[in-house]
């Protein structure tokens, strides 16, 4: 069946609504480092029971390690001191993050800083490396690496869907040259730019189409992998799409359902890779 008769940008649209998909559970700007931890390895003296945990607070995060060494704050990616009250290291924490792997955290005691404290996820989001500096003024190791396991809790999203995109027409019966930019909108949305453009979240409501012959998309998270959405034109459902990307983050199919305008129900599948 040739492009043509799948009704050409018809289907090509919608397809190309859901790749801008790279949230989590409906927060685009959720930390990638959210779930439980484990110590797996230290260039350290720490008790390898030590368990960190990190969690969604206020617009920020609420960090606490337990174990031999122990200490719990709350803060957000902003650069801003935030008060860290009750550890026996620092008293505030000032926390600023680099990019989507990377976050750094200043700690600060009495007004001096202690440590540089440096968070560096793996490409698969489930290894955490951690480097610790201290200064004079701080006590323990001058330098000090902790490699953590993610043993539960989110995992982020993003890593997997979100960049750029071009389809793999080896692989997909429909050859139409697809190039696809996924980015989060940095308001708790997603958006994409490419032959149309949208920006919706993972709430199920309905969001416009710009330059698209269907009106509104709806999108929902079904796991860290795997995306559905539904598009509609004139109120009426026009077509479902569900996306899986590949173990290795590396492709993406997508299996489209759709009716044309002459109510032609048709099925098709298309791959992308990650570039």
């Amino acid at each position: 069946m040739s492009p043509s008769s799948l009704g050409g940008p018809i289907l090509k649209l919608p397809l190309l609504a859901l790749l801008a998909v790279s949230s989590v559970a409906a927060n685009a700007q959720q930390d990638p480092r959210i779930g439980s931890w484990t110590l797996t390895s230290a260039q350290s003296a720490l008790d390898p029971a030590n368990k960190l945990t990190v969690t969604s607070a206020h617009g920020g995060v609420h960090v606490v390690m337990s174990g031999e060494t122990h200490f719990d704050f709350t803060a957000k990616p902003n650069g801003h001191q935030s008060p860290a009250p009750g550890n026996l290291g620092f008293d505030q924490v000032q926390l600023h993050k680099i990019d989507k792997k990377q976050f750094e955290a200043k700690e600060t005691k009495d007004g001096a800083l202690v440590a540089t404290v440096h968070n560096k996820l793996s490409n698969d989001g489930n290894e955490l490396t951690i480097t610790t500096s201290r200064t004079a003024a701080g006590k323990g190791p001058t330098d000090q690496i902790t490699v953590w396991t993610r043993s539960g809790g989110a995992k982020s999203v993003t890593d997997p869907l979100a960049g750029e995109w071009t389809q793999d027409e080896n692989k997909s019966r429909m050859r139409q040259g697809l190039a696809l930019k996924i980015e989060a909108d940095g308001g708790g949305g997603v958006r994409f730019s490419g032959d149309f453009s949208y920006t919706a979240r993972f709430d199920g409501k309905q969001y416009d189409l710009k330059n698209s012959r269907n009106d509104t998309v709806t999108l929902q998270l079904v796991d860290a992998h795997t995306v559905d959405a539904m598009y509609r034109r004139d109120n009426q459902i026009a077509q479902k799409d569900r996306w899986v990307v590949s173990g290795d983050g590396k492709q993406m199919t997508l299996t489209t359902t759709g009716t044309l305008e002459t109510g032609q129900h048709v099925t098709e599948k298309l791959v992308f890779q990650k570039q």
